[in-house]
C-alpha cells in the first residue's frame, strides 16, 4: 500500500495547532489473530467496521482487494471492475460502503468507492493519479490525489463527498505533501503529512482544531486511521528504523505502542472500530500476514 507523504488548509476551518502532551494511561491489552488469505503468503488488513467485517487485500505483486466476514473467515473477493489491481482499504457500517483505489490497464491509478457492488470512480479534477483510504457512515471518504502519474507527489489531502460531488482540499503549514487517511461520523480526519526535511509526521483535526502526532522518541509517524470514540492508529518508526503500530487516545494525549508479537519491529496498525478492535499487517516484503487485535 502505497504510505506516504504532507496539508494548508483551504476549507476555511479555523485551525488552533495543538501539539498533544504525552500523558500515560494504563495500557491495554489486545489478543491477537493472524490473517491469510487462502493460498497467498502477501495480505494486509486495512479497514474493520463494528460488525467486523474487513476490507484489505492480498497479492505482492497483483493486488487483489476483498472484504472479510471474521466470524465465519469468509472472503468475498472485491475488484473495480476491468482494473489490473485493486486494494480496499475503508469501510463503514452495514450495509458496507468501501472505499480504495484501483489501477487501470494503461498503469493510472484511480480511487473508488463500491456500495453493494456498483462500483464508482473518484479522482479530483484534473489530476493523474487519486487514493480514497477512509470512509464514514454519512457519505464522506478520505484520500489524496498526487501530481505526478506515478504517485511520487507531492500529495494534497482531501475529503470527498459522495453524495454532492464535492473535494475538500487540505492544507497543513509547513508541510510540503499529505495525505488523508480517515474520517469519521463527526467528520473528524486523520493523517499524516510530510515536512521539508523529509520527516513524517501524523496529523488529526478534530471540531477545526489541528493536532500534530509525533511518538514520542520516533523518527517519523503515520496516523492512517480512526473510530467514533476518540482513538486514532497508525505506525511510527523508531530510531533503529524499526516499525511499530500505535493508538493514540485524544482524550488523555497518550499513546501506547502495538506490536503483533510475531512481527515485532515490522508491525502497522491501519484500522479501529468502535468497539477498540485493531486491523493491520506485519512481515517484510514479499510475505506480509494480517493481524486482528482484540481488546
Amino acid at each position: 500500500m502505497k504510505k506516504i507523504k504532507a496539508l494548508a488548509l483551504t476549507s476555511g476551518l479555523a485551525l488552533l495547532l495543538c501539539m498533544p502532551m504525552y500523558a500515560q494511561d494504563e495500557p491495554t491489552t489486545y489478543t491477537f489473530q493472524t490473517i491469510n488469505y487462502p493460498g497467498d503468503t502477501f495480505t494486509q488488513l486495512l479497514g474493520i467496521d463494528n460488525f467486523d467485517i474487513i476490507a484489505g487485500y492480498h497479492g505482492a505483486t497483483v493486488n487483489k482487494g476483498f472484504t472479510l466476514v471474521l466470524s465465519s473467515k469468509t472472503f468475498t473477493n472485491e475488484n473495480f471492475p476491468g482494473s489490473a489491481q485493486t486494494q480496499v482499504i475503508g469501510i463503514n457500517n452495514p450495509p458496507p460502503k468501501t472505499v480504495g483505489f484501483y489501477i487501470d490497464s494503461l498503469g493510472k491509478t484511480h480511487g473508488f468507492t463500491d456500495y453493494k457492488g456498483s462500483f464508482l470512480k473518484v479522482d479530483y479534477p484534473g489530476t493523474p493519479f487519486n487514493q480514497l483510504l477512509g470512509q464514514n457512515d454519512a457519505g464522506q471518504a478520505a484520500g489524496y490525489y498526487s501530481t505526478k502519474a506515478d504517485g511520487t507527489g507531492p500529495d494534497h489531502a482531501y475529503i470527498y463527498d459522495e453524495f454532492g460531488g464535492v473535494f475538500e482540499l487540505f492544507n497543513i503549514p509547513g508541510s510540503s505533501s499529505a495525505q488523508a487517511t480517515g474520517i469519521n461520523k463527526a467528520g473528524n480526519v486523520s493523517g499524516f503529512f510530510v515536512d521539508a526535511k523529509g520527516v513524517n509526521h501524523g496529523w488529526v483535526l478534530i471540531a477545526g482544531h489541528l493536532e500534530i502526532l509525533n511518538f514520542p522518541g520516533s523518527t517519523g509517524t503515520q496516523a492512517l486511521g480512526l473510530n467514533n470514540n476518540g482513538l486514532v492508529v497508525g505506525l511510527y518508526t523508531d530510531t533503529a528504523g524499526h516499525t511499530h503500530g500505535f493508538v493514540y487516545t485524544e482524550s488523555t494525549k497518550a499513546f501506547q505502542s502495538v506490536d503483533d508479537p510475531d512481527g515485532i519491529g515490522t508491525t502497522v496498525v491501519n484500522g479501529i472500530n468502535d468497539n477498540g478492535k485493531l486491523v493491520g499487517f506485519f512481515g517484510t516484503a514479499p510475505t506480509n500476514s494480517g493481524f486482528v487485535a482484540t481488546p
